[in-house]
């Protein structure tokens, strides 16, 4: 067996110290550039690797980044479109980086104290996801901005607090939605909104309300509906939309999983979309593109959004800085079979 070399072998091979090996590793203090090449070469011509999590404490880091991620009874947050593509985005992002990802799940009613996690020395930064406006999420967050504490939200922003946030254009992508039902000759059209808590919701509600203004079609507050962004929701809201349907032909839903519900339980009551009524999603997913007929939806770049903000996060912990983080990436229109009238599914 090849004995493994350790820190007292290098600082022998490199005429140094053991401490002198440490502060080198550890990148703690001046030091000499002749000393500091002495120690590397003694390193790599000896294999020897420094323990990360010695490492780690030295500093004071522990190379990991948070992701903070609600939970929900009975709901598998990870096997969802949106949650997945975001923490696939992150997890890539840090992995290149050779960070850690640390996943926190988090109760609704749980107190929120994002400071403590740092004080504790788990995370280095942290992400947070499915954050909405409440009193106590804006005093933690606060806390956080205040202390200049790397971290980054992602999809959700706050009227009048300047916090660091990554989401989506979704004004734009809700009004380019509405707009290409307008374009079809369709004025009455429904809104399956989810909780107005999420900044994305409202934005979408906005986007909503702009494309009628845009036409110059009256806003009717009993088109307006609300679920909670899941299948069910969707499904089971289908038994109050259905009478709307006699003047009411199209629908668009903020999110697929409650487009695909609704699509449902109307299919159920006897109404059958592209023939009765049109339907446009939200988010890209990938049962959108399974439905029959499949689903127009709104792609929105979760991947690159949790990409960026893990990026950021990175950023700010090797750079610190005073810059705000506020970036908003496009998103797309999907035209497929279930905004277009009379499609088959073979079209």
């Amino acid at each position: 067996m090849i004995p493994i070399a350790n820190r007292k072998d290098v600082a022998k091979l490199a005429g140094v110290s053991e401490a002198t090996v440490s502060r080198v590793f550890n990148q703690v203090g001046p030091i000499r550039e002749e000393t500091k090449t002495k120690v590397l070469e003694a390193a790599a011509q000896l294999n020897y690797y420094p323990n990360a999590i010695a490492q780690s404490f030295a500093k004071g880091k522990s190379n990991n980044i948070g992701v903070i991620v609600p939970y929900l009874p009975k709901v598998r947050i990870m096997s969802t479109h949106y949650f997945s593509e975001l923490m696939s985005g992150i997890g890539a992002m840090l992995g290149e980086m050779g960070y850690g990802l640390l996943l926190l799940f988090q109760s609704p009613d749980e107190p929120k104290d994002y400071v403590q996690l740092f004080r504790s020395q788990k995370v280095d930064g942290l992400i947070i996801l499915g954050s909405k406006n409440a009193t106590g999420e804006v005093e933690a967050l606060t806390r956080l901005h205040e202390l200049q504490l790397p971290y980054c939200l992602i999809n959700q922003t706050y009227t009048g607090h300047l916090f660091h946030s990554i989401d989506a254009n979704h004004v734009q992508g809700s009004l380019e939605a509405v707009s290409t039902l307008i374009k079809q000759g369709i004025e009455q059209i429904i809104f399956l909104n989810g909780p107005l808590e999420y900044s994305n919701s409202s934005e979408r509600l906005e986007g909503y309300c702009l494309a009628l203004e845009q036409a110059g079609i009256v806003k009717n507050t009993d088109y307006i509906f609300q679920g909670n962004y899941s299948r069910k929701s969707g499904y089971k809201i289908a038994a109050d939309i259905a009478p709307y349907l006699s003047t009411c032909k199209a629908i668009f839903a903020a999110n697929d999983r409650m487009a695909i519900g609704l699509m449902q339980g109307l299919q159920d009551l006897g109404y059958r979309a592209t023939v009765d009524y049109l339907l446009i999603g939200y988010d890209n997913s990938e049962m959108s593109r399974m439905t029959t007929p499949s689903l127009s939806t709104v792609n929105v770049p979760l991947f690159d959004m949790g990409q960026l903000a893990a990026k950021k996060i990175l950023q700010l912990i090797s750079q610190p800085t005073d810059t705000f983080i506020n970036e908003r990436l496009p998103v797309t229109f999907i035209e497929r079979q279930s905004s277009r009238w009379g499609q088959s599914p073979s079209n």
